[in-house]
């Protein structure tokens, strides 16, 4: 039995980077300028994507919603981390530190389908171009927007509820910036097994799938690709496809490091897995816009023009 005060505590404790205390000021700056970035970017890329007409394609919709849920990750985790280093404001409320936890796996589970969305947008481009308008039309894309949305929420939503469950009488402090579902669940003294097994497979299972499809669709893009007899035309469809991949790259390969780094890197020191799973939350929102206004031409053009000054005839 536990005493009532252990269940829905007042508040953690975030320690920041243990052992790099004397560091929090300089480590901050660069955390800062990533998080501007990723502001400003993909602010931009919204206006853009809203305001011209020739960007309202599917692939720029779900780049529009990628882009959004960017925000939502970096605003959820940097900000707290910011005021940690540089105020030693470490202090988070039980509600807050649910509700950060919610968006940041949230995020991650959303970005992931983005993502497969995506790869189904390029595959039915490529191996599809004739039936492209009439596969992909404004209700589908609506339709598969929600999806995206109720299939997250409903794979996240439990980790609240499996963490509200949990007396937390032997400590409330938190040895990270941020709260995430097992680390939080870590610090109680009941059996956690069951937020282990939801909190590592499901969400894992269904990232995993989404990859696997990825990885499926990608597969007939260079198959159609490759039967072009044109190489200029194969140069055409695949340069279509390299931002995708760049972002996907950038999406999966930290994320399941950092994953396999938390299982097996016991030797690896604990402020460098804090340190990677940080800019693991920043740096990709920070990029998603830079790689898409580089490698995405209709975009590329359209910013260049947004910040071009048209002199009076």
């Amino acid at each position: 039995m536990y005493n009532s005060s252990c269940y829905n505590p007042s508040s953690f404790i975030l320690l920041g980077i243990p052992g790099l205390e004397h560091f929090h000021l300089w480590i901050g700056i660069p955390f800062c300028v990533i998080y501007l970035v990723a502001i400003v970017g993909n602010c931009i890329l919204l206006y853009l994507i809203a305001v011209e007409h020739s960007l309202h394609e599917p692939m720029f919709f779900f780049l529009s919603m990628l882009a959004s849920t960017d925000l939502i990750l970096s605003t959820a985790t940097v900000p707290k981390l910011l005021s940690n280093l540089w105020l030693g404001s470490q202090e988070i409320t039980f509600f807050g530190c649910l509700t950060q936890m919610f968006f940041l796996h949230f995020s991650f589970v959303v970005d992931s389908a983005i993502l497969l969305a995506m790869a189904f947008d390029r595959y039915v481009a490529i191996c599809l171009p004739l039936r492209y308008n009439t596969v992909l039309t404004p209700q589908v894309i609506i339709k598969l927007m929600v999806s995206i949305v109720v299939r997250s929420f409903s794979v996240i939503l439990p980790d609240v509820f499996l963490l509200k469950r949990l007396p937390f009488c032997r400590t409330r402090i938190i040895p990270h910036t941020y709260c995430e579902h097992i680390g939080v669940a870590r610090l109680s003294s009941a059996d956690i097994s069951i937020n282990i097994w939801y909190g590592f497979s499901v969400p894992l299972m269904t990232v995993i799938s989404d990859v696997i499809l990825i990885a499926v669709s990608y597969v007939f893009i260079l198959r159609a690709v490759f039967q072009l007899s044109s190489l200029g035309a194969r140069q055409k469809a695949l340069s279509t496809c390299g931002s995708h991949v760049c972002v996907i790259l950038m999406f999966y390969t930290p994320a399941f490091f950092s994953i396999l780094a938390h299982r097996f890197g016991h030797g690896v020191p604990r402020n460098v897995l804090i340190l990677f799973a940080n800019f693991y939350v920043a740096i990709p929102p920070a990029l998603n816009p830079v790689v898409y206004g580089v490698k995405t031409k209709q975009i590329q053009e359209k910013f260049i023009l947004l910040f071009t000054w048209k002199r009076p005839q």
